[in-house]
C-alpha cells in the first residue's frame, strides 16, 4: 500500500451528495420531500437503495442537477459500488427508470488471483472485480465500448466502503466506528448497569444475516434490541427461543412486545424506548437518533487523524481512508465534464454535524479530509 496525500469526497463531488434521507446536500436541488407527490411515493416510507422508488428519486435528482449546471440532457450512466446485490440492483433500477445505457463497476479486495468478470443486463453491463486496482481496467472497458464520460454522463459513486473504507481493504474501520457508537450509547443510557460483555454478545449474535428478518439489517433496530434486552423483561436466550419458535420473527412484533412490557423497564430505559417508539411509529428510517449522532463522532475520529508520515500498513488499520483508485477515477471523470453524484445509505444523523457542532468547526463526513491510500 502507498499513501497519496490527503483528500475528501467533496474534492470530486462538491456537495452533490445524498444520504439516507434522500435530501441533497447541494443547495437548490429537489429532495424526497419535494418529490413524494410528483413521484407518488408513500409519505410514510423513505425508499431504500434496492427499490424502484429509490431509483426514481435518484433519476429526478440527477436530471435537476444537470439542468442546474446548464448542461445538455443526460444520456449515459456510470456506477461505482462495492456489493453486487445492493449496488448492482440500484444500478439496474436507475438505468431502467432513466432509459440511459449504463456500465457499473463493483469492487472488493479479495485474496487470490485477480478476477474481472462482465455481466450483461438488458440495461447495460456490470463488471465485478476482486481488486480495487481493476477500476483502471474498467476505465479501459469504457474506452473500448466508446462509453465516454462527458458532460452528458452521470457518474454515481457509492461512498461507504467504496470511496471511503474500501470493502475488503479498509471497511473494518467503518464497522468499528459504528460498534464504538453502539457501546458508547449503551453505556450512556444504562450507566452503572451497563455490562459490556453481555451487550457485545447480544450485538455479535444478532448482527448476522440469519436474523435479518428480525433486525431488517438496520443498525438502529439492532442496537435498540440489544439495549432493551438489558431491561430484565427478556434475555437473549429467550429471544432466540421466540425467534426459532416463530413467536417473534419480525421487528414490528418485537417492538409490540417491548411496548407492552415497558412498565417493567428500569427508569433509564424508559426515555430511550419512548423516543425510539415515537420515531419508529412515525415511519422514521433512523429512529435511534442518539446512537447515530454518536456514530458521526466515532467516524469523524477515524478520518485523517494520524500524522502524514505514518506507515500505510498502520494507517489502514487505524483510520478510515480514501480509496485512491476511486479518487483517481472520479477526479478524471470530473475533469472530463461528467456529472458526479455521491450516494450513501448511511443516515444523515451519522454523516452531518448538528448546528452546534458545525459552529465548532465540525464538517460533514464527505467534506472531512482523510488520507488517500491505494495499492
Amino acid at each position: 500500500m502507498k499513501t497519496y496525500g490527503r483528500g475528501a469526497i467533496s474534492d470530486f463531488l462538491d456537495d452533490r451528495v445524498l444520504y439516507r434521507n434522500l435530501i441533497p446536500c447541494s443547495a437548490g436541488l429537489p429532495g424526497l420531500p419535494e418529490l413524494r407527490a410528483p413521484l407518488s411515493i408513500d409519505p410514510a416510507i423513505t425508499p431504500r437503495k434496492t427499490t424502484m422508488d429509490y431509483a426514481r428519486v435518484i433519476h429526478a435528482v440527477l436530471n435537476a442537477a444537470q439542468e442546474q449546471r446548464g448542461a445538455p440532457p443526460l444520456a449515459r450512466l456510470i456506477y461505482v459500488g462495492d456489493t453486487r446485490m445492493n449496488d448492482g440492483t440500484a444500478f439496474s433500477n436507475i438505468a431502467a427508470v432513466s432509459g440511459w445505457p449504463g456500465m457499473a463497476f463493483i469492487g472488493s479486495e479479495k485474496i487470490g488471483p485477480l478476477s474481472y468478470a462482465k455481466e450483461d443486463l438488458p440495461v447495460g453491463s456490470i463488471y465485478t472485480a476482486s481488486r480495487w486496482t481493476a477500476l483502471k481496467r474498467f476505465n479501459q472497458s469504457l474506452t473500448k465500448h466508446a462509453f465516454t464520460a462527458d458532460e452528458t454522463t452521470a457518474v454515481l459513486i457509492d461512498m461507504d466502503k467504496t470511496a471511503l473504507g474500501a470493502r475488503g481493504r479498509n471497511d473494518g474501520r467503518i464497522d468499528e466506528a459504528r460498534l464504538d457508537a453502539a457501546r458508547l450509547t449503551a453505556e450512556d443510557i444504562l450507566g452503572p448497569g451497563y455490562d459490556q460483555a453481555a451487550f457485545q454478545k447480544r450485538y455479535d449474535t444478532l448482527n448476522q444475516p440469519e436474523f435479518h428478518p428480525l433486525t431488517v439489517d438496520n443498525q438502529d433496530y439492532l442496537v435498540y434490541i440489544c439495549l432493551t434486552l438489558s431491561g430484565g423483561w427478556i434475555n437473549l436466550d429467550q429471544l432466540l427461543e421466540w425467534y426459532y419458535g416463530k413467536q417473534v420473527t419480525s421487528f414490528p412484533q418485537f417492538v409490540s412486545k417491548a411496548e407492552a412490557a415497558k412498565a417493567s423497564f428500569p427508569a433509564n430505559l424508559h426515555g430511550m424506548h419512548d423516543s425510539f417508539h415515537e420515531s419508529y411509529t412515525q415511519g422514521d428510517p433512523t429512529p435511534f437518533k442518539a446512537f447515530r449522532h454518536s456514530e458521526y463522532l466515532a467516524t469523524l475520529a477515524r478520518l485523517g487523524q494520524l500524522p502524514d508520515d505514518t506507515l500505510p500498513e498502520i494507517m489502514i488499520q487505524k483510520e478510515i481512508v480514501m480509496t485512491q483508485e476511486v479518487y483517481h477515477a472520479a477526479m478524471g471523470w470530473k475533469a472530463q465534464g461528467a456529472l458526479l453524484f455521491g450516494i450513501s445509505d448511511k443516515p444523515d444523523e451519522a454523516s452531518l454535524p448538528s448546528a452546534a457542532q458545525a459552529a465548532e468547526g465540525m464538517r460533514p463526513i464527505h467534506e472531512t479530509e482523510t488520507h488517500i491510500l491505494g495499492a
